[in-house]
């Protein structure tokens, strides 16, 4: 199981590697490094947004870790263009930073949000039988749809689990859905998953 960080990891991390310091000097290099990066919580915690430990800086209140499956079997059970591990951890990182980033407004100050993704396949497919460029095509169809497994625990600050179940998120309708990402966003659907199941899952039993 692997764990991302958020994009203020490398400066969180550089104030977490500081331990080994003297204790005075180390106090005031972490208390600049943390207001640095937006760090809202200590050394050894997980803070709001982050993904597996690194805080993301504009997000309050709820604490929310997520993490993922092994890359090479994230997204499987559907044929995709072929895509370098570089290329491949991007777009996970970027879906794992969106839906803590975007968990972490909805919950109440003081609870916990632990989300594991067993499984993503992105909208579209290849299509071989189009020809020998085929396998660097992802082409987006309503036969192809995004699809997200995943699971989830709820808890309270003390670490008692107030929910938790697993999901399956998919839309076989997610084309003639309105969709409020960019069209220049590759993962604009299955964002717009996450946003739906976020909302009921969690804003939803807010009211």
């Amino acid at each position: 199981m692997n764990t991302l960080g958020s994009r203020a990891s490398s400066t969180c991390g550089r104030a977490a590697r500081a331990a080994s310091r003297p204790l005075l000097q180390r106090g005031a290099w972490l208390l600049a490094a943390w207001l640095a990066a937006g760090c809202a919580t200590a050394p050894g915690l997980v803070g709001p947004g982050a993904t597996g430990g690194a805080p993301a800086a504009s997000v309050e209140p709820g604490i929310v870790r997520v993490t993922h499956a092994e890359l090479r079997r994230l997204e499987a059970g559907r044929p995709a263009p072929l895509e370098s591990e570089q290329a491949r951890r991007a777009w996970v990182d970027s879906l794992t930073d969106y839906l803590a980033e975007r968990a972490a407004r909805l919950l109440p100050e003081g609870q916990r949000l632990d989300v594991h993704l067993r499984g993503v396949q992105r909208a579209g497919s290849t299509e071989p039988w189009r020809g020998p460029q085929a396998a660097d095509l992802r082409v987006v169809r309503d036969i192809y749809p995004p699809r997200i497994d995943l699971h989830f625990r709820l808890r309270k600050a003390d670490g008692q689990v107030l929910r938790e179940g697993e999901r399956s998120l998919s839309d076989a309708a997610f084309l003639m859905r309105p969709n409020l990402h960019s069209r220049d966003d590759p993962l604009r659907y299955e964002k717009g998953l996450i946003d739906e199941w976020l909302r009921k899952e969690f804003e939803a039993r807010r009211g």
